[in-house]
């Protein structure tokens, strides 16, 4: 709900990864949105089978899904999005047991699992050998990122389908997160075969990321399980950024969320052709939330985005943010947007 105011194939050898882009033929689809259902499920989870990405609602943002134990399909993904191949990806698993045979679990780990999964978190753990995840998916690191999803479409879709699924977010890399199938329609339009549409997501964000230590907790990414949440449910510090700067895991890239248009903010109001976002009573053309509720905010951020993008104006205003609880990760992809 929205308030409105006044080509060939580049791939590593099995068992190895080379940095560089990964490309695969790439001819132009018929895409297609179906409604999510049974016969939707089914057709989707053939799709998967053949090695074809298919996008599908979780509760963050939508994700561009496929088989992460197939270098093929993986490659898919990278191709689709135009995404560079030194970018991680999240692998989403159906249960504990399945996340257990992909990565080795520290009893840090398992307390935030047993908190927080199925949810909104993505814990970056070591790779197991053994896991039979293509190297792409963990871009040559020796860890993987991997979310138990709460949402009941793609849960389905890795049970149904029987393998762990890598999937970032269903639109172009670097470009505004899709929350709607229509927002992953306008970006990948001839680029997939299938959307699976349940309608807006509930977050509105990317899931938290976390790597958990023995003596502390690195947050990667912020997202809807906060770091005062994490805090809470370890009894360890929670430390921001990844180590020596590097990629560990998705989302840390400086310039990512962005939508084609100049964005400018902490805007109290609008200049000439701007659109304005707003947050709180004021004077706006779209309001994240009139109450000032941040998880409402949170819910609404892309999709006033994609809307203040496709507007008429020249330039994307956005009003402050509070700088607490989730608005962390609000005001982390703001900031990646206007880079």
């Amino acid at each position: 709900m929205s308030f409105f105011c006044s080509n060939g194939l580049l791939l590593p050898e099995i068992g190895a990864y080379t940095a560089g882009v990964v490309t695969i033929p790439n001819p132009v689809f018929s895409t297609r949105i179906s409604r999510y259902g049974s016969e939707a499920l089914r057709e989707a989870a053939l799709l998967i089978r053949a090695g074809e990405p298919v996008a599908v609602p979780t509760e963050t943002v939508y994700g561009l899904a496929a088989d992460a134990t197939d270098s093929n399909a993986v490659a898919a993904i990278y191709t689709a999005k135009g995404r560079p191949s030194f970018n991680p990806l999240i692998v989403h698993v159906a249960d504990r047991e399945m996340a257990g045979r992909l990565a080795d679990f520290s009893p840090v780990a398992d307390r935030l699992a047993e908190r927080f999964w199925p949810g909104a978190l993505t814990l970056v753990l070591p790779v197991r050998a053994d896991s039979g995840l293509s190297p792409l998916v963990m871009a040559g690191l020796p860890t993987v990122a991997l979310r138990l999803p709460a949402h009941p479409a793609m849960r389905a879709l890795i049970r149904e389908s029987g393998r762990p699924l890598a999937a970032p977010s269903a639109n172009r890399s670097g470009s505004i997160s899709p929350t709607r199938a229509e927002h992953v329609l306008a970006s990948l339009n001839g680029k997939i075969r299938m959307i699976l549409d349940e309608g807006p997501t509930s977050e509105g964000l990317e899931s938290t990321i976390a790597a958990p230590q023995s003596d502390r907790i690195r947050l990667l990414r912020p997202g809807p399980v906060t770091a005062a949440m994490l805090e809470e449910a370890s009894r360890l510090p929670v430390v921001a950024g990844a180590d020596n700067g590097k990629i560990e895991a998705p989302g840390q890239l400086e310039s990512h969320y962005a939508p084609s248009k100049p964005v400018r903010l902490n805007a109290l109001k609008a200049e000439k052709d701007e659109y304005l976002i707003g947050f709180g009573l004021m004077p706006c053309h779209m309001n994240l939330s009139p109450d000032a509720d941040l998880r409402e905010a949170a819910a609404h951020l892309f999709a006033a985005l994609h809307v203040a993008d496709a507007s008429a104006a020249e330039r994307i205003a956005v009003a402050p943010i509070p700088n607490e609880g989730i608005g962390v990760a609000i005001n982390d992809r703001l900031r990646r947007a206007a880079a």
